[in-house]
Order: C-alpha cells, then structure tokens, then sequence
C-alpha cells in the first residue's frame, strides 16, 4: 500500500510536504539580496544581537585550535562571519543552504570581508546532508529550522555529521511570553512587515509567509523534545527579548 499523502503548512494554506521546499526557495530567491537590510528593519538590529549570543554560546576556540563549524540554512554568512572573527586560526565554517541566491550574497560578503579562505558556501538540503558522518565540531541553524519541510529528519542528520563531545544550536522565532507585548508583535508582523517588503523588496507576499511560519513552529519545550527525540543530550534553551527568539542548544555526547 502507498503511503497516504502528507501535507503541511504554507502561509495561511496547506500544500503537499513534497512541495514546500520549492516554495520556500522561491521565497528566499525573491528576496535575497535584500534579506539583510529586511532583517535589520524588521527586528530594528535586534537580530545582530541574537547572532552574537549566539556564537557566544558556541564559543569557538580562540586558539590555532582545529574547529569546523557547518552552518546550515546560513547563505548570507551572519552566523559564520561572526563565529570567524570571534576564533582563532584554527577555525573553518561551511554554510549550507539550499538556495544559490542567498549563497551568491553570502559568497560575495566573505570576499569583501576576505574572509573567503575560511568560510566555505555549499549548496544542499538540511534533510540530506552530504556530509560523512563525525564530521563537524559544531553545526549552527539561525532562523531556517521551521521552513525545513521535515525537522526531525534535519535534527537527524545534525546529529550525524556532529563530532561525540559537539554542540548543535538554533536560533529561531518563538511564542512571545509578555502580556501585551503579544499583541504588539502581532499587529507589527502582520499589518507593518509584508508592506515594508513590499516597498524593500517589492514582495509581500514572501514575508507573509515568514511571519506566518514562525506561528505555525513548536513552541520551545515541544522542539526541544524533538531535539531530544534526535539523539541529543543536556537539551536547553533560552528564550530572548521577551520570547520573540529562543536559542535551543544540545550536545551530540
């Protein structure tokens, strides 16, 4: 017998889990070389403030100490740039994604910011890693987890290509915890981010999805089950200014 058919979530409407993923590129190529000014503006640069946390809590070693960090759904950089400035000469970061537009920026960045001996940009799916197993000191995910059709199977293949003794880490939306500051995030992801992309990016319809999706992720003790449920140990999180983000952490021991 055929498996029956799995749907999931797209914005506001349900669509086969086999097509997702080809939405979500379509997403991510419309508004590539705007991402990071529509970070900046959405989160008013708080977003460069969780990075950092962040990396700080992946505390690369500062030392000529090897480190291989893979950063996946990372195609402009952010979190690998930031982890190579704050390391020693030991390290090196790979960004995966699987949209070549977003990897072109990232590209373009790490030779602006010569870093291009260092940081690596290659293309793949966070599903099927094309990576050997035991293969990494630490792997990072910055808000790209929830538009990965199938998570468990993403958490599956962290834990894979991690080294025994390495850290896995994510960075993602989450449910807003303050009385009143719920409803002002609402009314400012719904009515004020799919306009502002519009006049950014000319592309609302692309940020519709992205706030929509964050409300559709598991809240933070549901995924860190999930973490669990993939192998790790010593899952935690924290959530940060207000529960708008929550970095999860767990270690492949």
């Amino acid at each position: 017998m055929s498996e029956p058919d799995q749907t999931t979530h797209f914005g506001n409407r349900d669509v086969p889990l086999e097509d997702k993923q080809g939405l979500v590129n379509s997403v991510f190529r419309s508004v590539a070389s705007r991402y990071d000014l529509m970070n900046d503006l959405m989160s008013g640069g708080l977003h460069r403030v969780w990075k950092d946390i962040m990396v700080n809590t992946l505390d690369p070693p500062r030392s000529e100490r090897s480190f291989a960090l893979l950063d996946v759904a990372g195609g402009t950089g952010d979190i690998a740039f930031r982890a190579a400035k704050a390391a020693g000469d030991g390290f090196r970061a790979t960004v995966c994604d699987i949209n070549m537009d977003m990897l072109r920026v990232g590209q373009e960045r790490a030779t602006a910011r010569h870093l291009d001996d260092r940081v690596a940009f290659v293309e793949g799916n966070a599903e099927e890693l094309a990576f050997p197993d035991r293969a990494f000191d630490g792997y990072t995910i910055a808000f790209g987890i929830r538009n990965v059709p199938r998570i468990d199977r993403a958490l599956a293949e962290a834990f894979r290509v991690l080294k025994p003794g390495s850290r896995f880490l994510c960075l993602e939306f989450s449910t807003v915890d303050v009385p009143g500051l719920d409803r002002l995030y609402d009314l400012f992801s719904f009515k004020v981010i799919p306009p502002l992309g519009r006049v950014v990016t000319g592309d609302a319809e692309s940020y519709q999805y992205l706030v929509e999706s964050i409300r559709k992720f598991p809240k933070p003790a549901a995924f860190a089950d999930m973490i669990r449920s993939a192998g790790f140990s010593r899952v935690n999180w924290q959530t940060l200014s207000g529960g708008i983000v929550a970095l999860h952490t767990g270690w492949r021991l």
